[in-house]
């Protein structure tokens, strides 16, 4: 195969997430990098037929020897990234941005009565950041809307309470065309001056809706007056407002400098990946894999490699976060496990990225992709003699006793089969019988299957324990299916497996694929019988609350059911809404009865 075959089936691999791809020559040298709203389509492209291709594009395809990428969140960030990764490794077939060009920040500064301004250079001692932008129009935008909206002022006096006191400042034209309140007079205080400061900052962080509504109020005002020209003034500065986006983990100065490491393992493999972040930008991203692993954990792990890895990239970084808490033999460096803010959003990241890298190891490994792997893997923990492509699972619900019912959710190829899953209203068994219950869904189910000559599952899984199983199977046997189906229970307490006739249950190691696939199914299951349960008991609560009315019958309740779901809903619904529905005379039965 020559080797663009195998970089376009390399590339053919990858997500359909956003991201940045790097492509580099025999040296290992990165020679252009690129970003991309869906990673597999924009690389695959470079690799496809040549006829479209300029002349520059052809001579980069014919020096590319392998490629890496890293996944981001949106294509802001990979934007964001790539102008990191060019500014640092200057790639030959890149066009440089001019004068080493930064992406902008707003900031507004640690004054005693702050300024907002605009600055490529970051300095924290001085002002706070937000951003950066990489659309000037919003920028632009969102700084006008501040300053017009909150006041600040423009001078470079110095504003102490003595210069204020003494009357040295006289206003200006900025106070005299209402940008500005004149704090240098006193005409506004420090407190109110630094409310409308607060505000700002919540607005570029991302809070801006009392903002957006302000404007939105002034824009109707506007046009209420047949001030058309202002009231379109005011749209665009609100339009620009709700497109703004607050800032970025990939260009971020308040996470400052720090290495980012995180692990995932699988019972005898490690994934890592890492990243390096140079005064709050990401400018270096890596994926390592660690084999033969013995019963080492992930925190008995990490401090080995990470010691070799800075010893290799002579790092001396003094803080490092990651997914696991561990120990490293340098007291000086600070290890963080973050749990909220823009360094657990790093974390996420990062281990998006580890995900990505685990599923391409496994898959060039095994030859197989990650669903199929993890049905081999189970059916050899339950010792199935069939690879169990069709997974159905069962579990009940009955609150507080009432409206049974139970749900059937199914799995295909490891994946939930929505179009599949089954609810049921339990119709046999009065009162509370997880039992009983159990064995009426197991019965309507594959019955129902013979019947219609319908395939059986290779896997039929209970929600509880031995009790639970033992039903299920007597259901089976009475269809006459148990022997052509592997049955078995999980118990929620301990993850316990139950098999058919077992005294003892199988314990599946707590981080295996397989066990992990049981608990989704089992879940899913559970969330699917819940929320059917609360739509019953819901529709139950609704009918007999109204049907003790007066004047009202079956037909109005349907009526009313499909339309409002609640009686709370339509209790807060006018009275002439509901005559529109239902009639004048019956609105008003219904308003009396529900109150």
């Amino acid at each position: 195969m020559s080797r663009i075959k195998e970089l376009l089936e390399i590339a053919k691999s990858l997500p359909k997430d956003p991201g940045v791809y790097r492509y580099f020559d025999k040296e290992g040298t990165i020679i252009y990098v690129g970003k991309a709203k869906d990673l597999r389509k924009r690389v695959s492209s470079y690799f496809l037929s040549s006829t479209n291709h300029d002349n520059k594009t052809k001579r980069l395809v014919q020096s590319i020897n392998s490629l890496k990428y890293t996944i981001v969140a949106t294509e802001y960030d990979a934007l964001l990234l790539e102008n990191n990764f060019i500014k640092k490794n200057k790639p030959k077939y890149n066009i440089l941005l001019k004068d080493d060009k930064t992406y902008p920040y707003i900031i507004i500064t640690k004054d005693r009565y702050p300024k907002i301004d605009i600055s490529r250079i970051v300095d924290q001692k001085s002002a706070y950041y937000y951003g950066p932008f990489s659309n000037g129009l919003v920028r632009k935008n969102i700084f006008e809307i501040l300053k017009k909206t909150f006041h600040f002022r423009t001078c470079n006096y110095n504003l102490s309470q003595e210069n204020i006191a003494s009357h040295k400042y006289d206003v200006c034209m900025e106070y005299h065309i209402g940008n500005c309140k004149a704090p240098c007079v006193g005409y506004q205080t420090e407190e109110e001056y630094n409310t409308e400061v607060q505000y700002a900052k919540h607005i570029l962080k991302g809070s801006y809706q009392s903002t957006k509504n302000e404007l939105k109020a002034e824009m109707l005002k506007h046009a209420e007056n047949l001030a058309f020209e202002k009231a379109e003034r005011i749209k665009q500065k609100y339009l620009s407002l709700e497109n703004f986006e607050s800032k970025s983990i990939i260009v971020n100065p308040n996470i400052g400098s720090l290495e980012v490491y995180t692990i995932i393992k699988d019972e005898d493999q490690a994934y890592i990946n890492y990243l390096n972040c140079q005064n709050g930008v990401i400018t270096a991203s890596s994926n390592h894999h660690i084999s033969n692993i013995d019963q080492e954990t992930e925190s008995e792990l990490l401090p080995v490699f990470i010691f070799d890895h800075r010893q290799s990239t002579k790092s001396q970084l003094p803080v490092i976060i990651s997914n696991f808490e561990f120990e490293y033999p340098d007291f000086k460096t600070d290890i963080q496990v973050p749990k909220i803010g823009d360094k657990k959003k790093l974390i996420e990241l990062s281990l998006l990225n580890t995900q990505q890298y685990r599923l391409e190891k496994v898959t060039a490994i095994t030859g197989k992709d990650s669903s199929q792997r993890i049905l081999e893997t189970l059916m050899k923990d339950l010792r199935m003699t069939e690879l169990p492509k069709h997974i159905e699972c069962f579990d009940n619900s009955n609150i507080q006793g009432t409206n049974p019912v139970a749900s059937m959710v199914c799995f295909k190829m490891g994946k939930a089969s929505k179009k599949d899953y089954r609810h049921y209203k339990i119709k046999t068994v009065e009162g509370p019988n997880d039992f009983e219950s159990m064995r009426e869904i197991v019965t309507r189910r594959y019955t129902r299957l013979v019947e219609e000559n319908e395939p059986l599952p290779q896997l039929v899984i209970i929600d509880g324990g031995k009790g639970q199983l033992g039903i299920a199977i007597e259901a089976l046997k009475a269809v006459g299916v148990y022997n052509k189906v592997c049955v078995v229970g999980i118990a929620k307490r301990l993850e316990e497996i139950y098999f058919p006739g077992d005294k003892d249950p199988l314990l599946i190691n707590k981080k295996s694929e397989s066990l992990k696939l049981i608990q989704k199914l089992r879940n899913e299951a559970h969330r699917f019988a819940i929320t059917f349960h609360r739509d019953q008991r819901s529709k139950y609560f609704i009918q007999s609350t109204i049907s003790e009315i007066d004047g009202i019958g079956q037909a109005t309740e349907e009526i009313l059911l499909k339309k409002y779901k609640t009686t709370t809903r339509i209790k807060n619904t006018p009275t002439e809404e509901l005559a529109k529905l239902i009639g004048a005379h019956k609105a008003e039965l219904i308003k009396k009865g529900l109150k």
